[in-house]
């Protein structure tokens, strides 16, 4: 799968089914070529610093379905 076609994904919690947002970029090492996390960007960082939408920085461990259209993880927050 190629990284453009993971950030047009609707990632949703497990835990509330809330839409978290789409992948904004990922985090991997880079000895393994692995993923280690998923990057769920908030709102406007101007509106974060002011309580609007949170960063969501979800390790790989919490994934838990790559479907065709979304990404199913279990996170608390």
């Amino acid at each position: 799968m190629l990284f453009s076609e993971l950030k047009c994904k609707s990632v949703i919690n497990l835990k509330d089914c809330k839409c978290l947002g789409k992948v904004g970029d990922l985090e991997f090492d880079e000895c393994s070529g692995q993923i280690c996390k998923l990057i769920i960007p908030g709102g406007n960082k101007l509106c974060s610093f002011f309580g609007g939408e949170p960063e969501f920085v979800i390790p790989y461990k919490n994934i838990k379905k790559i479907g065709p259209d979304i990404i199913i993880v279990d996170i608390c927050y």
